[in-house]
């Protein structure tokens, strides 16, 4: 047990299992956050939702802050164990 509490934490950035972003993500950022976990890449995801890549790359990043990540992989992991994709 202790060694997958381990692990969690090494994917999620976490310290426990709750798995609950510390800030709530906005819906927005929820969006980015699905496309990203299907691994679209900025520029796709700024042409799907009509938006600047610069606004995309604003929205990761409060992602991975608001989530306690440090990559795309991390954050996909997150979505996929909160059924988001």
């Amino acid at each position: 047990m202790k060694e997958a509490m381990k692990e969690d934490r090494r994917v999620t950035g976490y310290s426990d299992l709750s798995l609950r972003p510390p800030a709530p993500l906005t819906g927005r950022e929820l969006e980015v956050l699905r496309l990203v976990a299907q691994g679209a890449t900025n520029a796709e995801i700024a042409d799907i939702l009509e938006i600047s890549p610069h606004a995309v790359k604003s929205h990761v990043i409060h992602i991975f802050n608001k989530l306690g990540v440090s990559d795309r992989t991390q954050a996909a992991v997150w979505a996929a164990r909160n059924a988001l994709v």
